[in-house]
């Protein structure tokens, strides 16, 4: 159900950003997500259809890229990735590792219409 006010956060932000840069409407939304961040994009799809009615961002699609937990071994001093069903050092099997990355969430970019052109807007606003 966290998605819900994620959504609320994401949409309020894009539709910002759009009205910036004289959008005239939001295509789609790219979104970085890390993989122990524990979001479900395909909610924040559904949700973002509800929210978006009657916006310019109604009917935009929701893109997810997910990036990799990435470790520290306190063990061995090696680095390497790791899955959330395998949290061992992938090197020597220790459990003492620092994260590095994998709980990012932003928005990496929007796909948007400019006076109907296509152009992409850059942004890295939520995390």
């Amino acid at each position: 159900m966290h998605e819900l006010s994620i959504t609320e956060h994401i949409l309020e932000h894009c539709l910002k950003v759009a009205e910036r840069e004289h959008a005239t409407r939001i295509r789609s939304i790219h979104l970085c997500v890390g993989a122990l961040r524990g979001i479900v994009p395909e909610c924040i799809q559904i949700y973002l259809d509800m929210l978006a009615e009657h916006t310019i961002a109604e009917g935009a699609r929701v893109e997810a890229e997910y990036l990799p937990v990435k470790v520290r071994c306190r063990d061995c001093g090696r680095d390497g990735a790791i899955t959330p069903h395998h949290l061992a050092c992938p090197h020597c099997g220790s459990l003492r590792l620092q994260i590095l990355s994998g709980k990012e969430f932003y928005i990496k970019s929007l796909e948007v219409d400019t006076h109907g052109d296509q152009s992409t807007a850059s942004d890295h606003g939520l995390e």
